[in-house]
């Protein structure tokens, strides 16, 4: 058995080739390495088996790896020189990454249900006083109509009309009438009907 070390780009192959004869225990040996994929196996042009193994340098996979290491220091804008201490850093900074995903997960679902929540108050004005219309896209909570009532009784308003609905969600649509001239106007009775519908409990 012979060989031969071989430099193909920035690798190198050693070259076993056997002689004629009576194959060889190590001939033998390198056959089954490379049935197992430790080796590349070959026959050449005479029938002779023709192993190769790729040898890489220590030095090329410490370049490799502290190439590596580099990218994930600057990644996570860590200080440390050591590789273990970059993990380190490289771990925190996962852990601080998921915490601002959770926290921005959390402020979306209260938006998305603040929005979904908010109540739709609208105040029309008539020769004699209000057209109130409100509506809330889920069921009211029990008394939300009372609360209603009672806030347009605190700033004056008579409650002339009114038609209300539960199921589902809530509407109602009021007539109201100033007891006095001039002393409210549609916004405060916006303002006075939010206000009911925030303070009213939910159970």
């Amino acid at each position: 058995m012979r060989a031969w070390l071989c430099p193909a780009g920035n690798r190198m192959w050693r070259v076993f080739v056997p002689v004629r004869g009576r194959a060889s225990r190590r001939d033998s040996f390198n056959k089954e390495k490379a049935e197992r994929g430790q080796h590349r196996l070959e026959i050449d042009t005479e029938g002779n088996w023709r192993v190769l193994r790729v040898m890489v340098s220590r030095e090329q996979k410490r370049g490799v790896l502290h190439e590596k290491l580099q990218i994930l220091r600057s990644v996570t804008h860590s200080h440390a020189g050591d590789k273990m201490s970059i993990i380190a850093d490289a771990s925190l900074y996962i852990k601080d990454l998921q915490q601002k995903i959770a926290k921005l997960n959390q402020e979306i679902a209260s938006a998305q249900h603040a929005n979904v929540c908010q109540p739709l108050v609208s105040v029309g004005v008539l020769d004699k006083g209000f057209l109130i219309n409100v509506f809330m896209d889920k069921s009211c909570p029990p008394g939300l109509l009372a609360c209603i009532l009672e806030a347009f009784d605190e700033i004056g308003l008579t409650v002339l009309e009114a038609r209300a609905t539960c199921a589902g969600s809530f509407r109602l649509e009021a007539v109201g009438e100033e007891e006095g001239e001039g002393l409210i106007d549609a916004h405060a009775v916006e303002k006075a009907v939010v206000q009911a519908i925030k303070n009213c409990p939910t159970n």
